[in-house]
């Protein structure tokens, strides 16, 4: 299969992905047209892709949600490409891919966050993973979720979960604050052994994190809170803040290749505190 085949198909499946999430999302809302829309155009000169962000704000159960579809496509600069595999002969770059991030209004609902995507230099290989941050501690939410996480690894490779649950872990990972983000998840990048299983397994960690979010909220949004619990959250939303904007690789990579800054930054909740 060619690249140009490659990269349409799995353009295709992350844009049908984030229709299927803002619809799901909707669904759970119990009202449609929630989302506002904005699409946007990386390069001043040129056009290099762009994408389209959907954030949908002061829902029932939603205090903020993000919906990312990107492609783009370009150069990279000097001091940016000598990070990124298979470009020390050259700098082009195709990069496509959908991000995902819900902060909930009750509090018992974990933040939750997903994303995937094929970055084709040289070569190509796929990224992502999924995780959930919970401002209240649940261990039979804990363990049910790395439990549907294993089952769904497992479909793939049975060594897929112990070593991408690790990956998740190191990752998201705040060493200044001596303490994890939340309870980890699944993380995995440059991953290019077999195209066609790697994009089947890619789009098998879409699916799952549909059906994961869909049941945590079903379960919980109905759970009453008090006013320390939802303290609690805008705490736990400070550390969030804190990794996304010092460590993510997301956040590095889109503000250093021309995105879109209000789609990149659309992963910060809508109101955090420090104490």
């Amino acid at each position: 299969m060619d690249q140009i085949t490659k990269k349409k198909l799995v353009r295709n499946w992350f844009k049908t992905l984030q229709e299927v999430l803002c619809k799901e999302i909707e669904e759970l809302e119990g009202n449609s047209n929630l989302f506002r829309y904005k699409n946007w155009e990386r390069g001043k000169k040129s056009k290099e892709g762009g994408g389209q962000f959907r954030i949908l704000e002061n829902g029932k159960i939603f205090e903020k949600v993000g919906v990312n579809f990107s492609e783009v496509f370009g150069k990279f600069s000097k001091q940016f490409r000598n990070k990124i595999p298979g470009t020390s002969k050259n700098s082009k770059f195709w990069a496509s891919g959908i991000s995902v991030v819900m902060h909930m209004k009750n509090p018992h609902i974990p933040a939750m966050h997903f994303n995937t995507r094929y970055i084709y230099t040289s070569h190509g290989w796929f990224g992502g993973g999924m995780d959930i941050t919970p401002c209240l501690k649940d261990k039979k939410l804990e363990k049910w979720f790395h439990a549907e996480l294993k089952k769904s690894c497992d479909k793939h490779n049975k060594k897929y979960y112990k070593k991408y649950k690790k990956w998740c872990d190191e990752y998201f990972y705040l060493p200044h604050r001596n303490e994890p983000r939340g309870i980890g998840g699944i993380f995995f990048d440059y991953k290019k052994n077999n195209w066609e299983k790697d994009f089947s397994f890619v789009r098998e960690v879409g699916i799952t994190f549909t059906n994961i979010a869909r049941e945590i909220i079903l379960k919980k949004h109905k759970k009453n809170w008090t006013k320390k619990e939802k303290e609690i959250q805008y705490e736990k939303r400070g550390r969030y803040v804190e990794f996304n904007l010092l460590y993510d690789r997301g956040t590095k990579f889109g503000l250093q290749t021309g995105g879109n800054v209000d789609a990149i930054l659309m992963s910060l909740p809508p109101l955090a505190k420090w104490k």
